[in-house]
């Protein structure tokens, strides 16, 4: 039996998404009926947005959230970066892989405190909180400095106009076959250009629910 399929965390998890999906509904309803150009002007002032969100979950799918386990699972994976922790349900997932294999640590950002605090929280309960670190600030800021010398593994979750950015930051880092998964990423299209160009150095394919799957050779 996994990690993620037993107690405490098999029961953890259906309670967050039930939560996710009543919190953030009237968000999501709103933000649907946007046209592109407005969506994009939404999120380009990625502190704005948010900050309005601070309340929302905000969360991957389950089924992108076992995609993360397996994934992270078959690279045997020791060092995740995950940008946009919220309120941790995709932190679990990659902990909880991290557990299975042995050991590792998972380094996510988050710049709302208040989802900080929650998300830890959400860790301990689940009795994952060796395999976690939780970088209180702008991932621009807590993502230049103090990184493991090898990343086996990235989520992008958090401001998709910083995709590229971000990127950046983590690259020299990357190990060969480093796993790369990008959420909503199709509002990020500077991040699909770089991916998806193999001068870059990736293998990159769409995945299930706007989700991007790429690698580093």
């Amino acid at each position: 039996m996994s990690t993620l399929t037993t107690a405490p965390l098999s029961t953890i998890l259906p309670r967050l998404f039930a939560a996710a999906a009543a919190a953030d509904a009237p968000g999501r309803a709103e933000r649907h009926g946007l046209s592109p150009d407005a969506r994009a002007a939404l999120l380009a002032d990625y502190r704005a947005f948010y900050g309005q969100m601070k309340d929302c979950y905000l969360p991957i799918s389950e089924e992108t959230g076992k995609l993360l386990y397996l994934l992270a699972r078959t690279r045997r994976a020791r060092t995740i970066i995950e940008f946009g922790t919220s309120f941790g349900i995709s932190t679990l997932y990659l902990a909880a892989a991290l557990k299975d294999n042995g050991g590792g640590r998972v380094i996510g950002t988050e710049f709302e405190p208040g989802k900080v605090v929650r998300a830890r929280a959400h860790v301990a309960e689940a009795g994952l909180q060796d395999f976690v670190e939780i970088r209180e600030g702008d991932a621009l800021e807590t993502l230049s400095r103090d990184l493991p010398q090898s990343i086996d593994m990235v989520l992008f979750d958090g401001a998709k106009v910083l995709y590229p950015r971000i990127l950046a930051l983590l690259e020299p880092h990357l190990m060969p076959g480093a796993i790369l998964v990008a959420d909503n990423a199709d509002d990020s299209p500077e991040y699909l250009a770089r991916v998806r160009n193999p001068a870059n150095g990736y293998v990159s394919v769409p995945f299930t629910d706007n989700v991007e799957l790429s690698m580093r050779e």
